[in-house]
Protein backbone atom coordinates (compact mmCIF):
# COMPACT_ATOMS: atom_id res chain seq x y z
CA UNK A 1 0.00 0.00 0.00
CA UNK A 2 1.40 3.39 -0.92
CA UNK A 3 1.46 6.36 1.38
CA UNK A 4 -1.56 8.65 1.00
CA UNK A 5 0.41 11.71 2.14
CA UNK A 6 3.04 13.68 0.28
CA UNK A 7 6.59 13.48 1.52
CA UNK A 8 6.36 16.89 3.24
CA UNK A 9 2.99 16.02 4.85
CA UNK A 10 4.37 12.71 6.17
CA UNK A 11 7.45 14.52 7.46
CA UNK A 12 5.27 17.02 9.36
CA UNK A 13 3.19 14.20 10.86
CA UNK A 14 6.29 12.31 12.01
CA UNK A 15 7.81 15.49 13.47
CA UNK A 16 4.81 15.77 15.80
CA UNK A 17 5.32 12.32 17.34
CA UNK A 18 5.94 12.90 21.05
CA UNK A 19 9.17 11.71 22.62
CA UNK A 20 8.13 12.08 26.23
CA UNK A 21 4.96 12.23 28.31
CA UNK A 22 3.31 9.75 25.97
CA UNK A 23 0.10 8.01 26.96
CA UNK A 24 1.85 4.69 27.81
CA UNK A 25 4.35 6.60 29.96
CA UNK A 26 1.57 8.47 31.76
CA UNK A 27 -0.20 5.17 32.53
CA UNK A 28 2.97 3.69 34.06
CA UNK A 29 3.67 6.85 36.06
CA UNK A 30 0.10 6.96 37.34
CA UNK A 31 0.24 3.38 38.61
CA UNK A 32 3.61 3.88 40.29
CA UNK A 33 2.40 7.08 41.94
CA UNK A 34 -0.80 5.40 43.20
CA UNK A 35 1.34 2.69 44.78
CA UNK A 36 3.35 5.28 46.67
CA UNK A 37 6.50 5.41 44.57
CA UNK A 38 8.13 8.78 44.07
CA UNK A 39 10.27 9.42 41.05
CA UNK A 40 11.81 11.98 38.75
CA UNK A 41 11.38 12.21 35.01
CA UNK A 42 13.67 12.36 31.99
CA UNK A 43 16.91 12.91 33.89
CA UNK A 44 19.34 14.35 31.38
CA UNK A 45 22.32 13.45 33.55
CA UNK A 46 21.69 9.72 32.98
CA UNK A 47 22.40 7.83 29.76
CA UNK A 48 19.34 7.65 27.52
CA UNK A 49 17.35 10.14 29.63
CA UNK A 50 15.21 7.43 31.27
CA UNK A 51 11.46 8.09 31.28
CA UNK A 52 11.18 7.36 35.02
CA UNK A 53 13.95 7.40 37.63
CA UNK A 54 13.39 5.92 41.08
CA UNK A 55 16.59 7.04 42.78
CA UNK A 56 15.76 5.45 46.14
CA UNK A 57 15.55 2.07 44.39
CA UNK A 58 18.47 2.63 42.02
CA UNK A 59 16.03 1.85 39.21
CA UNK A 60 15.26 3.46 35.88
CA UNK A 61 12.28 2.65 33.71
CA UNK A 62 12.12 3.11 29.97
CA UNK A 63 8.64 3.03 28.45
CA UNK A 64 9.32 1.97 24.88
CA UNK A 65 7.00 2.31 21.93
CA UNK A 66 6.95 -1.01 20.10
CA UNK A 67 7.25 0.59 16.66
CA UNK A 68 10.16 2.93 17.39
CA UNK A 69 12.17 0.60 19.58
CA UNK A 70 11.48 -2.61 17.61
CA UNK A 71 9.77 -4.82 20.17
CA UNK A 72 10.76 -8.35 19.09
CA UNK A 73 7.80 -10.42 17.91
CA UNK A 74 5.30 -7.57 18.29
CA UNK A 75 2.89 -6.96 15.42
CA UNK A 76 3.13 -3.19 16.03
CA UNK A 77 6.85 -3.28 15.20
CA UNK A 78 6.19 -3.63 11.48
CA UNK A 79 8.48 -2.21 8.84
CA UNK A 80 7.09 0.62 6.68
CA UNK A 81 6.95 -0.36 3.02
CA UNK A 82 8.21 2.92 1.64
CA UNK A 83 11.72 4.27 2.08
CA UNK A 84 12.79 1.01 3.70
CA UNK A 85 16.50 1.81 3.65
CA UNK A 86 15.89 4.95 5.74
CA UNK A 87 13.71 3.07 8.24
CA UNK A 88 16.13 0.17 8.49
CA UNK A 89 18.96 2.53 9.43
CA UNK A 90 16.76 4.51 11.84
CA UNK A 91 15.44 1.45 13.67
CA UNK A 92 18.91 -0.12 13.92
CA UNK A 93 20.30 3.12 15.35
CA UNK A 94 17.44 3.31 17.91
CA UNK A 95 17.93 -0.32 18.99
CA UNK A 96 21.71 0.14 19.21
CA UNK A 97 21.36 3.23 21.37
CA UNK A 98 18.88 1.42 23.63
CA UNK A 99 21.38 -1.40 24.19
CA UNK A 100 24.25 1.02 24.84
CA UNK A 101 22.22 3.05 27.35
CA UNK A 102 21.06 -0.07 29.18
CA UNK A 103 24.61 -1.45 29.46
CA UNK A 104 25.99 1.87 30.68
CA UNK A 105 23.26 2.29 33.28
CA UNK A 106 23.82 -1.24 34.59
CA UNK A 107 27.56 -0.57 34.81
CA UNK A 108 26.75 2.54 36.86
CA UNK A 109 24.77 0.38 39.31
CA UNK A 110 21.20 1.05 38.11
CA UNK A 111 18.52 -1.59 37.69
CA UNK A 112 16.91 -1.14 34.27
CA UNK A 113 13.27 -1.97 33.57
CA UNK A 114 11.88 -1.86 30.05
CA UNK A 115 8.12 -1.55 29.70
CA UNK A 116 6.83 -2.14 26.18
CA UNK A 117 3.83 -0.17 25.00
CA UNK A 118 1.87 -3.32 24.11
CA UNK A 119 2.73 -4.88 27.47
CA UNK A 120 1.17 -2.24 29.70
CA UNK A 121 -1.30 -4.22 31.74
CA UNK A 122 -2.24 -3.96 35.40
CA UNK A 123 -0.58 -7.34 36.06
CA UNK A 124 2.68 -6.36 34.35
CA UNK A 125 2.82 -3.06 36.21
CA UNK A 126 2.04 -4.77 39.53
CA UNK A 127 4.93 -7.17 38.89
CA UNK A 128 7.27 -4.21 38.37
CA UNK A 129 5.97 -2.53 41.53
CA UNK A 130 6.60 -5.75 43.50
CA UNK A 131 10.16 -5.99 42.17
CA UNK A 132 10.72 -2.37 43.17
CA UNK A 133 9.31 -3.00 46.65
CA UNK A 134 11.70 -5.94 47.07
CA UNK A 135 14.56 -3.51 46.36
CA UNK A 136 13.27 -1.04 48.95
CA UNK A 137 16.35 0.32 50.61
CA UNK A 138 16.87 -0.42 54.28
CA UNK A 139 17.47 2.56 56.55
CA UNK A 140 21.08 3.65 56.78
CA UNK A 141 22.93 1.98 59.68
CA UNK A 142 23.29 5.28 61.51
CA UNK A 143 19.51 5.77 61.50
CA UNK A 144 18.98 2.22 62.78
CA UNK A 145 21.44 2.80 65.62
CA UNK A 146 19.71 6.05 66.60
CA UNK A 147 16.33 4.32 66.48
CA UNK A 148 17.57 1.48 68.76
CA UNK A 149 19.06 4.03 71.16
CA UNK A 150 15.80 5.98 71.25
CA UNK A 151 13.83 2.80 72.00
CA UNK A 152 16.27 1.91 74.82
CA UNK A 153 15.85 5.37 76.35
CA UNK A 154 12.04 5.10 76.14
CA UNK A 155 12.06 1.66 77.75
CA UNK A 156 14.19 2.81 80.71
CA UNK A 157 12.19 6.00 81.38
Amino acid sequence: MTDTFTKSQRSEIMRQVAGKNTKPELVVRSLLHRQGFRFSLHRRDLPGKPDIVLRAYATVIFVHGCFWHRHPGCKVASMPRTNMKFWWRKFNANAGRDIDHERTLKRLGWFVEIVWECDITEKRLRDIAQRLASRRPSPPPRYAELHDAAELILETS
